[in-house]
């Protein structure tokens, strides 16, 4: 998941923004691009987990943001404490009932060093305190 889509991303349930961004694996690309403007996103980067208006356009680097992509990750809204994998690279953010809870509960246990207590043990739809 490219970090530019942090800054369209909405929980699909709650409809909150931003999300927030865990980073377990990361995977880094070539590109010979030249950008047509300095900033690329409009409203909130992903890379620097900031709002735009928060930061200095001059220090950003768009380029370097373009070729980094998230692998494995979760995004979590900190509104209604529901949170979405980022499995190579595709976020999963699908309504509760269409998921699979085998795999997102294999998921949790996986990272389960790395997620957040609060997701671990409150997280929607589910989490591991449910599943034991």
């Amino acid at each position: 998941m490219k970090y530019r889509l942090m800054d369209i991303l909405a929980c699909p349930i709650c409809k909150h923004f931003p999300l927030e961004l865990y980073v377990f694996d990361e995977k880094k690309y070539s590109y010979n691009i030249k950008l047509e403007k300095k900033v690329l996103c409009e409203e909130y980067c992903g890379l620097n987990y900031k709002f735009i208006r928060d930061l200095d356009p001059a220090k950003l680097n768009c380029k370097a943001c373009l070729e980094r992509e998230v692998n494995e990750g979760l995004l979590v809204c900190p509104q209604c404490n529901r949170w979405y994998p980022i499995i190579e690279e595709i976020p999963h953010m699908l309504p509760d009932e269409l998921r699979d809870k085998d795999e997102d509960l294999a998921f949790l246990r996986k990272y389960r060093e790395k997620i957040p207590r609060k997701v671990l043990l409150e997280g929607k739809p589910w989490n591991l305190s449910e599943s034991n």
